[in-house]
């Protein structure tokens, strides 16, 4: 699944790691490690893969600390997506420390996406004798703890699930204009190139999604149930050739048509 949808969640992450800076980090000699060398090493365990430690590192934290491994397995495809976004060369070009607060300033080079060199800051503040990151999302970390990257993982989702289909019903027009007007299930649908081969891998889109054909082929039904509830989804899923989508969180049991 994508994360880059997974609402203000995303967006923050993504906001952290283009603006870092992609020097080697080394550690500090002195206790409390600069504003600088905290967003080095922010950057060094994302590109590492050590997505816990990284976020020990901001207001995150509490996100992340007290997660499964179970859990992190789930959210875990989304992290290495945003860790592989991280730039190569990125120059931390000054820092500004004002009392707790601080700001680290960084050049972003040219890109395809932002043709134009770019210079964005990383703003931290002094908790507990430490510098970490934060970010627009502090008071709902705050508020959601760990729930937070676990409740953004379920809805990101159950909007891909609605979104596949929504197309579906546009996909399934192509492929009976293909096959005498006749519907196609899943495997059908990827078969033709008309669907990705992920929608039909659960451990991909954290559901069981399938595509039920009538016998004449004339008529179908859509459904999708969380591959594990409340933790890839909560919302179960429905549709048939009308469009028409019903959706309800029945402890992970398929909706019914009626």
């Amino acid at each position: 699944m994508s994360f880059q949808r997974l609402s203000k969640t995303i967006i923050s992450i993504a906001a952290l790691v283009l603006v870092v800076s992609a020097t080697s980090f080394v550690a500090p000699a002195q206790t409390q490690r600069g504003p600088s060398d905290v967003v080095r090493a922010f950057y060094k365990a994302l590109r590492e893969h050590r997505f816990k430690d990284a976020f020990a590192m901001t207001i995150y934290k509490s996100a992340v600390e007290d997660l499964t491994t179970e859990e992190m397995e789930d959210l875990r495809p989304g992290f290495e997506e945003t860790a592989a976004k991280i730039p190569d060369q990125v120059e931390i070009t000054s820092e500004q420390i004002n009392g707790n607060a601080a700001t680290v300033f960084v050049k972003i080079p040219a890109t395809d996406s932002t043709p134009q060199v770019t210079s964005e800051p990383v703003y931290l503040t002094s908790s507990g004798g430490a510098w970490i990151v934060t970010t627009p999302d502090e008071a709902e970390v705050k508020k959601k703890g760990r729930r937070f990257f676990l409740d953004a993982f379920i809805e990101e989702n159950q909007r891909d699930i609605e979104d596949l289909l929504k197309r579906i019903i546009a996909i399934q027009v192509v492929y009976g204009s293909q096959h005498n007007g006749a519907f196609g299930d899943l495997q059908a649908l990827i078969a033709t190139d008309l669907v990705a081969k992920e929608s039909g891998d659960p451990k991909a889109i954290g559901y069981n999604f399938r595509i039920t054909i009538a016998a004449d082929g004339k008529s179908y039904v859509a459904t999708a149930e969380p591959v594990r509830y409340g933790h890839t989804g909560k919302l179960s899923f429905w549709m048939d050739q009308t469009g028409a989508i019903k959706s309800a969180d029945n402890g992970g049991k398929p909706v019914q048509a009626k």
